[in-house]
């Protein structure tokens, strides 16, 4: 049985993830006690039915019963039950501005006469530590549902538990760091393309400016120990048993040059038979 706890943020994507995975076939039950986990998880386990693809939602609405969930945790990693644990994430100015859009109450929102910021605060140092210990984490800050859809189906259409799944993003610095990233590379140091009239406008999806970036001498010293470290540690994240690793490519706009990159390791690593997904988050913004 493939089971998956979904937890995170308030307002950071849950419902949606949810409804995705019920598209691709998981029974989904959501806002259950942590402490009533061990409980679903033998019943579906037991069925006769045979549930194959199970996800549970647990998180902050739960008020003190959350408090378990780091116990809960443990026990079903010492029992050998396997698990993986799904994290929605997103910038707390997202999250404040979701709520306020939707003018739903944050759960935590009667403890702080309102205050919504001081709210979404207080629920990240409460989730700090389950964080840590997920499988799988996804920034929904500048995600649309479309691209929230596919990066779950990514990671759970096929069996997760069978191999690394390899996110590569494609980001601008002047946007922020991904949230999510294990790896983030700096390819500012590459020659620009931006500031070549005919390529101004292109990115590196289109032909013109895949090819500039990639004949440059620059690039091809990046390229050959680059992609050797790559090559080198996703053994070793594998050996450790992650389950998730997210690559992050920047430039300055996001959308020459770690775009051409971003793809490139992308391709390669599909042709070397690995998991992999890519997203260029900042590829559309001026």
């Amino acid at each position: 049985m493939e089971f998956i706890i979904v937890t995170g943020l308030s307002g950071a994507g849950k419902s949606r993830a949810v409804a995705v995975l019920e598209d691709i076939g998981f029974y989904c039950v959501d806002n259950i006690p942590p402490k009533l986990i061990h409980t679903f998880y033998d019943l579906f386990l037991q069925a006769k039915s045979g549930f194959q693809r199970v996800a549970v939602v647990t998180d902050i609405r739960g008020g003190k019963m959350f408090e378990g969930l780091l116990e809960v945790l443990s026990s079903l990693r010492e029992e050998g039950r396997a698990f993986k644990l799904l994290f929605l994430d997103a910038s707390d100015t997202v999250l404040v501005n979701r709520f306020q859009e939707t003018r739903r109450k944050h759960p935590l929102a009667r403890d702080y006469q309102g205050d919504l910021k001081t709210a979404v605060a207080r629920e990240r140092e409460i989730l700090k530590p389950v964080r840590e210990r997920a499988d799988y984490i996804i920034d929904t800050t500048h995600l649309s549902p479309a691209q929230l859809k596919e990066r779950i189906s990514t990671l759970f259409l096929g069996d997760a538990s069978a191999a690394l799944a390899i996110s590569c993003i494609s980001f601008g610095f002047k946007y922020g760091i991904p949230a999510e990233a294990d790896l983030v590379f700096d390819v500012r140091c590459l020659p620009n393309p931006f500031y070549i009239e005919p390529l101004k406008n292109l990115t590196g999806l289109d032909a013109p400016v895949r090819d500039y970036v990639m004949g440059c001498e620059q690039t091809k010293g990046f390229l050959r120990r680059w992609i050797d470290l790559i090559d080198y540690m996703i053994p070793l994240y594998c050996n450790e048993g992650k389950s998730q690793l997210v690559v992050a490519v920047g430039c300055t706009g996001g959308h020459h040059r770690s775009v051409a990159l971003a793809q490139y390791l992308y391709d390669h690593l599909v042709e070397a038979g690995k998991q992999a997904s890519v997203h260029h988050r900042d590829i559309r913004k001026l």
